[in-house]
């Protein structure tokens, strides 16, 4: 699909096709604890992108995470490898810096995965970002994922970029979001199908 496609399907209307991107869920967060996907990860489609706009902790320096479950979301559990790496860039210049972050990374854990960097909660800033799962319905492989995204943090700009696999051949029917701290926070995030 030529990119312009691409984009223009991420603003469509859900449930309608535009070349082979449907839009098929999107949910807000308003001082929530999570959002969850639960109904429409299947084998119909091949590719899951997930989207975040805006999201905005209630806790100062909070990560924006995100995990999966084989069991229609009665545990988001399912162990994961990953890797990740940051580039940051202060107001002021100084440090500009870009990471490989050990601390970020999964070694067969099962907990949440991050997805940014420390997000600040001052009302004028947020997280954007973007996840694509591969054949989460798949049987026989195991499901990989790559995420961007894009934050303030402490009057910082953060490019966050991970990269993993959900181990396991258990077909992967739903994804929770929430912030590390366990908090609340506001947001909005969509969920597309790719043919």
């Amino acid at each position: 699909m030529p990119l312009g496609a691409h984009k223009a399907a991420l603003f469509g209307v859900a449930g309608v096709s535009t070349g082979g991107v449907v839009l098929l869920s999107s949910q807000t967060a308003s001082d929530s604890a999570s959002l969850d996907f639960t109904s429409g990860i299947d084998s119909t489609y091949g590719e899951y992108i997930f989207a975040f706009y805006n999201v905005n902790p209630a806790t100062d320096a909070d990560n924006f995470t995100f995990n999966g479950s084989i069991d229609g979301g009665s545990n988001y559990n399912v162990t994961k490898t990953s890797s990740s790496f940051t580039a940051n860039q202060d107001e002021d210049g100084d440090p500009a810096a870009m990471a490989y972050e050990t601390s970020l990374d999964l070694a067969q854990g099962t907990g949440y995965q991050i997805l940014t960097g420390n997000m600040a909660n001052d009302a004028d800033m947020c997280g954007n970002g973007i996840i694509h799962l591969f054949n989460p319905a798949s049987t026989t492989y195991v499901k990989h994922f790559y995420s961007e995204s894009s934050d303030n943090g402490s009057n910082r700009a953060m490019h966050s970029f991970r990269a993993g696999y959900f181990n396991t051949t258990s077909a992967v029917n739903a994804i929770s979001f929430k912030v590390v701290s366990g908090g609340n926070f506001d947001g909005t995030i969509k969920m597309w199908g790719v043919k």
